[in-house]
This record gives C-alpha cells, sequence and structure tokens, in this order.
C-alpha cells in the first residue's frame, strides 16, 4: 500500500509546530503569510481549471450528478449522523472536523489517476472532478455555515467574509486571468506545484502551531485517535460500496462506475485544508485532523481496489465506447493531491 510522501512532510510539519510552536510577532507573522498563501493557493486553482472543458462534460451529465451527489448529499448525510458517536467514541471537536470532511470537495488528480490504472472512464473522472471542485469553492462554505455555524466549531458570519476574500475572490480572478496567465502556469506546472505544496505546509504549521499555544491538543487521546480512525475507516467502505453499487443500480456500465466509485468517494486535502483555515481559525489544528487521516486511508485502500479492478474482464468494446462518446476527451492541467 503506498503511503504518500507529501503526508509524511505534512506530519513533520505538525511535529514542528508541536516543539517549536510561533509565538507572539513569529505568530503573527506565520498567521499573514498564511493567509496570503492561502490566496494565492486558490488564485492558482482559478487559472488551471479550464472551465470550457468542465462544461463541456455536461454531455454526461447523469454521471456528474450521481458524483455531486455522493460528495455533497451522502458523505454529509453520514456526517451528520455520526453526531451519535459524540462523546462514546469522538469528542465534540474531532466531530465537528469529521463533518467538514464530509462537505469539501472531490479529489481530480487521484481519482484520475486511480480510474486510470483499473481501466475506466478517464475523461469522466476528469469532468467529475473539476465539476465538484467549481462548486466546493462555493457550495462547500455554504454547507458549513448551515451544518456548523451553531456547533461552536470557530464559524461564524465574519467567515463568510473571508471565505469571499481569501478563497472565491481569488479564485475567480485566476480564472478571468486564465486566458493570459494560462499558458505560462502550464509550462512551469512543477514549479508551481512545489510552491503549492509548500502554502499549504505553511498553513498546516499556523493552525497547529496556534492549537499548541491554546493547548487544544490536550482534547485528544489515542483511545479518540483510534475512534476516529476507526469511524473513518467505516465511512470509506460504505461510501466504497455505495458508489460501486449504486452506478450498477443506475444502469451505468463498468468504466463509469470505476469512475463515480473513486471521484464519489473521495475527499480533497488540497482543497480542504485552506478552506478550514479559514473556517475554523484557532480551531483548525482539529478540524484538519480528520481529513489528513482520510485521505492517506483513501489512498491505500483505492489503491488496492485499482489493481483490483485493472484485473476484471473486459467490458463489450461497443459499451465503452457509448459511455465514453459523452465525455469530451482533454486532461485540465491541475495540482498533485487535489
Amino acid at each position: 500500500m503506498p503511503v504518500d510522501p507529501y503526508i509524511v512532510l505534512l506530519l513533520g510539519t505538525v511535529g514542528l509546530a508541536a516543539l517549536l510552536p510561533a509565538h507572539g510577532t513569529a505568530a503573527h507573522a506565520a498567521s499573514g503569510a498564511s493567509t496570503a498563501a492561502i490566496a494565492f493557493l486558490f488564485f492558482l486553482y482559478g487559472a488551471r481549471l479550464s472551465t470550457r472543458e468542465a462544461l463541456d462534460g455536461l454531455r454526461h451529465w447523469r454521471l456528474h450528478v450521481t458524483v455531486l451527489v455522493c460528495t455533497f448529499v451522502l458523505f454529509p448525510v453520514f456526517g451528520l449522523a455520526a453526531r451519535a458517536l459524540v462523546p462514546v467514541l469522538l469528542t465534540q471537536p474531532l466531530y465537528q472536523g469529521l463533518l467538514f470532511l464530509t462537505l469539501v470537495p472531490s479529489t481530480i488528480q487521484s481519482s484520475i489517476a486511480f480510474t486510470s490504472i483499473a481501466r475506466g472512464n478517464v475523461p469522466a473522472a476528469i469532468c467529475a472532478g473539476s465539476f465538484s471542485s467549481l462548486i466546493g469553492i462555493v457550495l462547500t462554505p455554504l454547507l458549513a455555515a448551515g451544518l456548523l455555524g451553531n456547533s461552536g466549531g470557530g464559524f461564524s458570519a465574519d467567515s463568510l467574509v473571508k471565505i469571499v476574500l481569501q478563497l472565491l475572490v481569488p479564485f475567480l480572478a485566476g480564472q478571468v486571468l486564465r486566458p493570459w496567465i494560462g499558458p505560462f502556469v502550464a509550462r512551469h506546472k512543477k514549479v508551481l506545484g512545489l510552491v503549492d505544496r509548500g502554502s499549504i505546509l505553511l498553513v498546516v504549521y499556523t493552525a497547529f502551531s496556534e492549537g499548541m499555544t491554546r493547548g487544544i491538543w490536550h482534547q485528544v487521546s489515542p483511545a479518540r485517535l483510534g475512534g476516529l480512525l476507526a469511524v473513518e475507516a467505516a465511512l470509506l467502505a460504505v461510501m466504497l460500496v455505495l458508489t460501486w453499487y449504486g452506478g450498477k443500480a443506475l444502469g451505468f456500465g463498468r468504466g463509469d462506475r470505476i469512475a463515480i466509485q473513486f471521484a464519489g468517494s473521495k475527499k480533497s486535502l488540497a482543497s480542504g485544508l485552506p478552506m478550514a483555515g479559514v473556517l475554523f481559525g484557532a480551531h483548525a489544528s482539529l478540524a484538519v485532523l480528520p481529513l489528513m487521516l482520510f485521505h492517506q486511508m483513501q489512498l491505500m485502500v483505492c489503491a488496492v481496489i485499482a489493481k483490483r479492478r485493472a484485473r476484471d474482464p473486459e467490458e463489450v468494446p461497443g459499451v465503452v465506447a457509448a459511455s465514453a462518446a459523452h465525455v469530451v476527451q482533454g486532461q485540465p492541467q491541475d495540482r498533485v493531491l487535489r
């Protein structure tokens, strides 16, 4: 099973924040740099994401609606149901982080990669991930406002203003400037990818550093972490089963079902971390912990599933061709770990 090297870096950043948390002036500087980094991240998201190619994928609208329902309806429903596990398995802060995890968009890059390995409908996975990212920019904060607003998770009306200024405005600016800066972004994708990852590490360091200074981590015990992992494993298993057999019940072919399973059962670390930093403020360290753990879990499990799907018998060629005909070929430029 693969261990994402970036998860190792993230855990190392958490360890650094635990040993050397920022205080005083350094904390203010880190907070300001983190705010700027979040805005820059979403500017790059807007500059990379080809809206035209995503909209072309509407031809296969049934598949994309299915993925969106899994991502923004079924996941949150299970997240709300997990409230019954407080305080038996989860503390209230960990539950809020788990609920937030269920609200973030799906991944793009890893969904494409696993769909390709499993010989599924790759163009459908591309478009489904793109739709989820586009809609999640607006829908995730709105869902958080409705579901977390009165739960003490640090979300307030001011967060809506922060979302607009730090996430939505930079994203729209990137979309507007894409015709002029898109080629530059494409040529320097690797370098900018390193900038992306460095920015997210800064966001994580700031969040966990502030959590250390406020003593938040004293609320988490090994038993509670074990309970969180068990709940997340059950959540992932349920979503994997529902997306696979639900796709069959809806009449999708094998290639489409693979795209639905990988795009509909996964959550984006790259989108979720910056959003949590804006939404939760000082409580962001516990809020992002469930997402970090779920991200690594989904990579390990989906890697195994993708390899097994690759050994499945070939589907009837005419069915594959008819399914793929609904989707426009061509991959949009995107970042790693989405």
